[in-house]
């Protein structure tokens, strides 16, 4: 045979992975092929693969007979609206998509690329977990992966897409990685299967239930987006990676062409509610404030009492941390304060300025929490901002109480700038509460104790459920109106573009964990 003929025919035949009936039965079950999903991820034309025809190494257990060029993984490089990025897709219809050996060094090469010309790593993981014919190498093999993720983790942004199986140690690796993004019904991402869960604690439970896209979205917190299908899910990919930058030493895109109707400057007056007891979508202050169509929300489904996620304002990249009133009342808890910190420790890694938006009671009160380590869940969020040196603004919309206000980004902590609307309540505790406390003896001492309860409390919140204590403290720099805020955060990220802070000299902190 020529030898062109022969590298075409051999090209021929890698591109088959498992074989044609194997790839059509992964289309009859919704899902698209290894190569497919990198096509369509990645700019067209631009994928330039590795590897093709690696094959693995193992002879035990009849492997010796069956070889596959590639080895289950396709691996290389092309761009996503034109920047570079490292890619790795799993192959199902090879061997279930199982890791071996040669399948890991294909992975690691391109991880190690990444690192060396400081661009995303993008893995779509498909795969049954690790080759159990191969044994305590294809182990190695993970752990090799699991060692790249870790050193790469706040240099260049690491995304995981689950589009199929990820079981047993495969699902670490996507857990060392930043984002994770999952298919309804076609991928799951559990430790130990639904059958090994029945014979160790008689549990019943479907792979749906157990690992899929919509327990680790609400339940667990594991998955931070969720698709329907495998088109939509790469379509999500390409959108966010507009949001980051290319790694820790650059920042992230800025179009130059945005949109804003002035029309939201007039809605975002009427947003909060008179009564400050009643709930509201913060989200809706955040679409008032921000570049039209920006927000791309993280996490959710997950702690829904506080909001995270990326925007633009004026076309630049922000990270957004909200408390919402619509859930629980916007307290903080174990669930949200774990949210939040890994949210604001992936924005400070990666140069993203920060916006706050507070409006927080306080922490949630119950024996359920403080048994489940509130104070050390509640500390990451704390930690998170302390340690932030990226610039951040800080906008109380109305509530502010006790130590909840000291955590969400408060001046003490390391705001650069903070701002408070005119309704906003900054105190130790709620008006009611506090009177409670301070006026305890006149109040039992009352002829009508009703009465000098409601007294004493609207005294309280005249004196303190207001921004101005803040304010002639220089703990608040500015009350400012809501129609107002958008203009004020342009001004203020852009006069903390050349912002620089060092943190002490240290081989890295202890996070609270």
């Amino acid at each position: 045979m020529d030898k062109r003929d022969e590298l075409i025919e051999r090209r021929k035949n890698s591109v088959l992975g498992g074989g044609q009936p194997r790839i059509d039965k992964q289309h009859k079950q919704g899902k698209l092929t290894a190569r497919e999903r990198i096509l369509l991820l990645l700019d067209e034309g631009s994928f330039q693969e590795m590897g093709m025809f690696i094959e693995h190494r193992s002879t035990y257990f009849g492997l010796d007979k069956v070889h596959y060029p590639g080895d289950g993984v396709v691996t290389g490089y092309g761009t996503i609206h034109g920047r570079t990025v490292y890619i790795f897709s799993q192959d199902f219809t090879v061997l279930g998509g199982s890791l071996s050996e040669t399948h890991a060094l294909k992975i690691c090469k391109v991880m190690d690329l990444a690192m060396k010309n400081g661009a995303p790593i993008i893995g779509l993981n498909d795969s049954g977990g690790a080759r159990i014919q191969e044994g305590v190498v294809s182990l190695a093999g993970y752990a090799d992966i699991f060692y790249r993720n870790t050193r790469a983790s706040g240099v260049i942004p690491q995304i995981s897409v689950s589009m199929g199986p990820c079981a047993g140690g495969a699902v670490y690796s996507p857990a060392l990685t930043d984002f994770i993004f999952m298919v309804e019904e076609t991928s799951y991402m559990f430790v130990t299967g639904p059958n090994v869960v029945k014979t160790v604690t008689h549990e019943e439970v479907s792979s749906e239930d157990l690992g899929g896209a919509k327990s680790h979205a609400e339940k667990s917190g594991v998955n931070h987006f969720t698709a329907s299908n495998d088109v939509e899910c790469l379509k999500k990919v390409r959108d966010f990676m507009t949001y980051l930058p290319q790694n820790a030493n650059e920042l992230a895109p800025s179009p130059k062409n945005f949109a804003f109707n002035v029309n939201k400057l007039e809605s975002i007056k009427n947003i909060l509610p008179d009564n400050s007891n009643l709930p509201y979508d913060v989200r809706k202050v955040i679409d008032c404030v921000i570049d039209d169509n920006s927000f791309r929300e993280v996490h959710e489904d997950y702690a829904k009492n506080i909001v995270v996620g990326f925007a633009r304002l004026e076309g630049r990249t922000i990270g957004i941390v909200a408390n919402q009133p619509a859930s629980l009342a916007g307290v903080l808890d174990i669930d949200s304060s774990r949210k939040g910190a890994r949210f604001v420790r992936f924005c400070d890694a990666f140069n993203i300025p920060l916006l706050v938006f507070e409006d927080v009671p306080g922490f949630l009160p119950g024996t359920d929490q403080e048994w489940r380590g509130i104070i050390t869940h509640g500390a990451k969020l704390l930690y998170a901002f302390s340690e932030a040196t990226v610039p951040r603004i800080t906008v109380i919309l109305r509530k502010a109480y006790g130590g909840a206000f000291d955590v969400m980004n408060s001046k003490n902590i390391g705001a650069d700038l903070n701002f408070a609307w005119p309704n906003a309540e900054i105190a130790v505790m709620g008006a009611k509460g506090a009177a409670e406390i301070i006026f305890k003896k006149e109040i039992s001492e009352a002829a009508d104790k009703e009465a000098k309860w409601l007294e004493k409390e609207a005294e309280y919140a005249e004196k303190f459920a207001n921004p101005y204590r803040a304010a002639e403290r220089g703990f608040v720099d500015d009350v400012i109106l809501p129609e107002e805020t958008r203009d004020i955060l342009i001004k203020g990220f852009a006069s903390l573009e050349k912002k620089a802070e060092v943190l002490p000299a240290k081989k890295h902190g202890n996070i609270p964990l």
